[in-house]
């Protein structure tokens, strides 16, 4: 089974090492793994909830997307596209919105940190609380469920927009029938996390960010202003806590790091230390410089590169929003659906029901194309727990253990089987 990866960045700044290390280095790695299928995406879009300034949002557009070319990124092997040229996205936006509940929009963390911030201030709930940044959650599954996305590589803080994605499918899959896959968050632990200039984290928003391809010098400055302590040349200094260190470790191998350790405990100074560090980045992101202000000063050229990306993208999105207009009654008037003759939208493929029961479980079932029941499954503490019994059973094609789910009476396992593989090759 291809597995298929999704990863999106905002389009609101120029690029630093600490989105590179954290973002783009790993993205590039990603792409070349075997049996995936990868969507990189400029979130254009989303970057209209933050930022009101049109120059802003193209520059940055045209930075990152040059990043990550000039990164190792290969066009030709994933799908990179902007996001405002997939029209599809925004449509599947509103179907979404029809069938996700105001109380699942409540709990979303930026929408809970803006109207915690106006209760501080002691101002109304929902001052500065604009309806994209309300409905953000729901433009993100969009993206995800767009182009049935497995696996989404996130941090820990974004899990909660992925959950919300899965409770969207889950809830249009429940109307209309099996359309849309359940992604998971992909959380690396191994992500590197980049201390600024000052020792927090790399940020814009505290103005502590080595640029990833500002000149040379500019770069050798900004690393020779990382703060550092008194101690002098020849004192020991410790490798732990040094936010100089864990830039150099986070671009150097173990060997190179072992050297670093020894050096500091033999008390270089912490201008040698700097120039360590600077020699060592400058390895890296030196062979890519050129690449990326190539296609920065020749913006024609990443401009076909990403409409490209976008026909690329459309011939899937296209034909899903196809299907999802028909699932939920927005046809042509000739077709037969419109005469009365029975609606087979949601009969055509086996599908999987889930839905609650008085005594608060969560159950599933599962039928096959014609509507007969193959699988009913035990009760679930939780709509997660009987999601990733699903999932599981998808990606198996196996039935699950008798403590998970029992049989429908005079089913057969091949039966049930048959129509597992019928579903998962649909998805493929």
């Amino acid at each position: 089974m291809t597995i298929r990866y999704l990863t999106g960045i905002t389009t609101t700044g120029t690029p630093h090492l600490g989105n590179y290390v954290g973002a783009i280095r790993p993205s590039v790695e990603a792409s070349r793994r075997a049996d995936t299928e990868n969507f990189y995406f400029l979130a254009d879009y989303h970057a209209l909830i933050k930022c009101d300034e049109p120059a802003r949002i193209q520059r940055s557009t045209l930075e990152i997307a040059a990043c990550w070319l000039a990164a190792g990124l290969d066009p030709q092997q994933v799908f990179f596209y902007r996001q405002s040229d997939i029209p599809e996205i925004p449509e599947l936006t509103w179907l979404l919105t029809c069938v996700t509940g105001k109380g699942v929009l409540n709990r979303a963390h930026a929408y809970k940190a803006q109207v915690d911030k106006n209760s501080a201030a002691g101002v109304d709930a929902d001052t500065d609380v604009t309806a994209g940044l309300f409905m953000y959650p729901v433009l993100m599954a969009a993206d995800i469920l767009m182009f049935k996305a497995h696996r989404i590589p996130v941090g820990r803080d974004q899990v909660q927009h992925i959950e919300m994605a899965r409770d969207m499918a889950q809830s249009f899959n429940h109307l209309y029938g099996e359309h849309l896959v359940l992604p998971e968050a992909a959380v690396d632990e191994s992500v590197a996390l980049l201390p600024g200039l000052d020792g927090r984290k790399m940020s814009k928003s505290y103005d502590n960010v080595i640029g990833l391809f500002s000149p040379r010098e500019q770069v050798r400055k900004q690393i020779f202003s990382m703060v550092t302590d008194s101690r002098a040349p020849g004192e020991p200094k410790q490798a732990e806590g040094s936010a100089l260190f864990q830039v150099y470790q986070a671009f150097a191998s173990a060997d190179e790091t072992h050297k670093l350790r020894q050096a500091y405990a033999d008390g270089i100074s912490w201008a040698d230390a700097k120039q360590l560090l600077f020699e060592r980045i400058d390895r890296e992101i030196a062979p890519m410089r050129e690449r990326y202000e190539h296609l920065v000063s020749h913006p024609a050229e990443l401009e076909q590169i990403l409409q490209a990306g976008a026909a690329k993208a459309r011939a899937r999105a296209t034909p899903l929003m196809r299907e999802l207009r028909e699932a939920v009654g927005l046809r042509n008037l000739a077709s037969s659906s419109a005469t009365g003759r029975k609606d087979k939208a949601k009969a055509a493929l086996p599908s999987f029901k889930q839905y609650r029961e008085a005594d608060g479980r969560f159950h599933f079932k599962f039928v096959d194309a014609q509507g007969r029941l193959l699988l009913q499954s035990a009760g679930f503490a939780s709509p997660r727990e009987a999601g990733q019994c699903i999932a599981a059973m998808k990606q198996s094609q196996a039935l699950p253990s008798a403590a998970e789910a029992a049989l429908a009476p005079g089913v057969d396992v091949p039966a049930v089987q048959a129509a597992l593989k019928t579903l998962a090759d649909s998805e493929n």
